[in-house]
């Protein structure tokens, strides 16, 4: 079993906390050192009081779904016998009302598009390590979220 950590930090900043006046602007810093500024999102909580430049929570929740599906997919199309040789993906999250009437990150839709040297795998191929990736990616396994992938240009 492994475990993986985050220390989140905020401060409040002698800001008007009672009359919802105060930043959402925090930092989240990583086991290995890193630091990365984040925030509210804008299209939740208006500027100034959130950062739109920082990365926001549902955000980050969309990029590790399409990181751990491209580990996955890169993983899968080497056991196949292909060279990936780039992966991009503009990944795009749908924020609604779940079944319980809750907002939820509902759907997200990964736009892989990828190069290979050499052979290239077939269509069928391509949907057949896509799906894989997704069957055995940790973080698809533990959301509720529809996960749609594109595989048009991969």
């Amino acid at each position: 079993m492994a475990k993986h950590f985050a220390t989140i930090t905020w401060s409040r900043d002698n800001a008007d906390f009672k009359a919802n006046k105060h930043s959402r602007a925090h930092e989240w810093e990583f086991d290995g050192g890193l630091k990365v500024p984040a925030s509210a999102s804008p299209h939740i909580v208006p500027l100034p009081y959130s950062v739109e430049e920082n990365i926001d929570p549902e955000e980050a929740f969309i990029a590790s779904l399409s990181s751990c599906h491209m580990l996955f997919y890169l993983h899968m199309a080497r056991d196949a016998g292909f060279v990936v040789n780039s992966y991009t993906d503009k990944a795009e999250g749908e924020l609604s009302k779940n079944a319980a009437g809750r907002m939820a990150v509902t759907k997200v839709t990964l736009n892989p598009v990828v190069t290979y040297e050499g052979e290239r795998p077939s269509p069928a191929q391509i949907d057949q390590l896509h799906h894989a990736a997704h069957e055995h990616c940790f973080i698809a396994n533990s959301v509720t979220t529809d996960i749609i992938t594109n595989t048009e240009h991969s």
